[in-house]
């Protein structure tokens, strides 16, 4: 066992049989090289196995997103305030957290295509059956197993492209892959609010992606490969112990900073993914003239959101990658940087939507695209400073604390806020608050996600101080363990 708590598998492979020892070690080198910044050497069934996870990553977040597109009919209906709407995707997210440290130890032990076959099929067929049931108790417990199907997918499926990929080609097919989340939560938006008004009954808008999950199901089940862990990087590791697992991770000042810096960035796109159309919608009908429904409202942030993520997501990995080849801390400098320009375009597009009705949608496209940098580059960190065989350990770790933190809070903490606030602003405690105490409290409870992002930034560039140390601790265990013997 060596220094980093991992033991070399040479007994599985021999590397070299008859032959010099340099001439093999020069060819793996120049094969390793040759994948790390050539797309060219990428095969078809590696094409198709990201293409297959990119789908699914994108049906995942429209199928979180829909029911945000329709809230407000989902409160009419249910006859909830801000508060309980909120719960709606705590649930969800706890759910999610908790059961993402089960499929973590799976995925790095077990079939990978069947855990995720499995969550996929869950999710899909939660949804459809919850979108029929008609107590609201009922509808929050289904909104909680939607998640743990969400979570056997989502921890494992980055482990996946980081068995079949290295360097430069690694850090693209990830921005590929998390490219499908702004996109793929901006069309949630739109088919929500589009396919419930079309139907005249929001339900609707909960049916579409199941449809898509069973294709994702038999894509997953029969197209996608299941690479070995650390394949790429010719890695012949042993998996060690959850404990030893856990352990290493924590000890890992990298991992650990850019887990709390990426749970300040789930707080904020938790609370504006799930408050971001009602609150829009509450200000633009507080305009002079102005006549609009939720549903143009949820289309319109939705068409941000992914637009957005076209051009915050490829930005941030084409930065990183050019970056990082001349400053080895460039990484979590950039995604430190993009959440501290985040955080006044968001205060600003906050302020302005009671008095303008475009200017505020741009600031929150500057906000979302300076947010959207990191996505990528955030999962490439985490994965090149963890070992092969702990990554979809850290992957349910970050998951966990980034939701536990973040998102899993965040709606409800926003919602609970702006019910205390609209308790005290109201003149008459007696009444319904009116149309401009709704619009401020919700107003005043979002600026909150302002705070956290440059909490967020902070983080980042903490990890900056220790990012290349800890890559090169795994690059010599990598190599200790891959040496030819």
């Amino acid at each position: 066992m060596d220094q980093s708590g991992i033991t070399p598998n040479t007994s599985n492979q021999q590397l070299v049989i008859n032959g010099d020892n340099d001439s093999a070690k020069a060819l793996l080198q120049e094969k390793q090289a040759r994948r790390r910044d050539n797309l060219r050497d990428v095969t078809f069934i590696e094409y198709m196995t990201v293409g297959i996870l990119c789908y699914v990553n994108l049906i995942n977040y429209m199928d979180r997103f829909t029911l945000a597109g329709v809230l407000d009919d989902v409160k009419k209906e249910f006859h909830i305030g801000d508060d309980r709407a909120g719960f709606l995707q705590t649930v969800f997210v706890v759910a999610y957290m908790v059961f993402a440290p089960i499929f973590g130890y799976l995925g790095d032990r077990y079939s990978r295509r069947v855990i995720m076959a499995f969550g996929v099929m869950l999710w899909s067929l939660t949804t459809f059956f919850g979108s029929f049931l008609k107590d609201f108790a009922l509808f929050a417990l289904f909104r909680g197993l939607v998640g743990i199907g969400e979570a056997s997918y989502s921890t494992i499926a980055p482990t996946i492209i980081s068995d079949l990929f290295v360097g430069n080609v690694r850090s693209k097919m990830l921005a590929f892959f998390y490219f499908a989340i702004p996109v793929g939560s901006g069309l949630g938006y739109i088919v929500g609010s589009v396919a419930g008004a079309a139907a005249g009954n929001w339900r609707w808008g909960l049916r579409v992606t199941p449809f898509l999950g069973a294709v994702a199901v038999a894509l997953i089940s029969w197209v996608m490969q299941d690479p070995e862990r650390g394949q790429a990087e010719e890695s012949h590791m042993k998996p060690t112990s959850y404990r030893d697992d856990l352990r290493a991770l924590v000890r890992n000042p990298s991992f650990m900073l850019s887990t709390l810096a990426f749970t300040c960035v789930a707080f904020v796109t938790g609370a504006l993914a799930w408050w971001g159309p009602q609150f829009i919608y509450l200000g633009l009908t507080l305009q002079p003239g102005v006549d609009i429904t939720l549903e143009r409202v949820s289309l319109m942030f939705g068409g941000v959101t992914m637009v957005s993520g076209l051009v915050g997501v490829p930005a941030g990995a084409w930065l990183g990658a050019w970056l990082v080849r001349r400053w080895g801390r460039a990484h979590p400098v950039l995604c430190g940087g993009g959440l501290l320009l985040s955080a006044p375009a968001m205060a600003l597009g906050l302020l302005l939507v009671r008095q303008y009705h475009f200017l505020p949608f741009v600031f929150m496209f500057v906000g979302e695209v300076a947010l959207n940098l990191n996505w990528a580059i955030v999962a490439d960190m985490s994965l090149y400073v963890v070992v092969p065989p702990r990554r979809s350990t850290a992957e349910a770790f970050q998951i966990l604390i980034s939701h536990m933190f973040g998102d899993a809070g965040s709606p409800y903490l926003v919602g609970v806020i702006s019910e205390s606030l609209k308790r005290s602003l109201n003149p008459s405690p007696d009444e319904k608050p009116s149309s401009i105490v709704q619009f401020e409290a919700l107003q005043y409870a979002l600026f909150v996600t302002c705070f956290v992002e440059v909490i967020g930034g902070i983080f980042f560039l903490m990890t900056a101080m220790y990012i290349v140390r800890d890559k090169s601790k795994v690059d010599r265990a990598i190599a200790v363990a891959s040496k030819i013997v």
